[in-house]
């Protein structure tokens, strides 16, 4: 309130930038390409099987009516949703060893992220192997729980040497080394000890 007993109102924040981006991090749909759509829409025709064991016909059907699939690489969306079902069992073979948990204790978005990344890990050979690794990360963030992506990105970082280690190892070999300092950087005092350990 001023002196004379007016409510004055604060003025605005500055508009933000657009980035492209959703608060959550995950990507706006205006940025998304055709594939990226797929793997949408294959996701959520995936968790209709995990959660609702729904046939993929039926699902494929339903899915392909939603609005906006019009937008999506079609034969990607086929690929991913008939591919992960028929090898169902041996992706989560794939998966299982990298997990902490019980495959059954899988959030269904979190394990039908993991059947798309390691299905194009091994089938979508076209697509490298960090692109298939970005695009699981923004579903997850987008569609998965709060930290889900964090642990999706673990369990495929840790099928991608596996199943695609050629390219794998060549961008590990063909990445910028991190610069190492020449001489030992001394310990803090708050850390140094009067005894070394090995």
């Amino acid at each position: 309130m001023s002196d004379s007993g007016a409510f004055v109102r604060p003025p605005r924040p500055p508009k933000q930038a657009r980035t492209g981006l959703k608060s959550n991090g995950a990507r706006k749909a205006a940025s998304k390409s055709q594939r990226s759509r797929a793997r949408e829409f294959a996701l959520q025709a995936l968790y209709q099987h995990l959660v609702g064991h729904n046939e993929a016909t039926a699902i494929d059907t339903f899915t392909r009516d939603l609005a906006g699939f019009h937008k999506a690489d079609a034969a990607h969306y086929d690929a991913l949703l008939h591919g992960c079902i028929e090898a169902a069992q041996e992706l989560d073979a794939l998966i299982a060893p990298q997990l902490d948990r019980p495959l059954g204790e899988l959030s269904p978005i979190e394990h039908a992220v993991m059947w798309i990344g390691a299905y194009e890990f091994q089938h979508c050979l076209d697509v490298p192997w960090r692109v298939v690794l970005d695009e699981c990360i923004e579903l997850a963030k987008e569609f998965g729980g709060t930290d889900g992506y964090k642990y999706v990105n673990a369990v495929l970082n840790g099928l991608a040497p596996r199943l695609r280690a050629g390219e794998v190892a060549t961008d590990k070999a063909t990445s910028k080394p991190r610069p190492q300092s020449q001489e030992p950087r001394p310990l803090p005092a708050s850390v140094q000890t009067d005894e070394t350990h090995d």
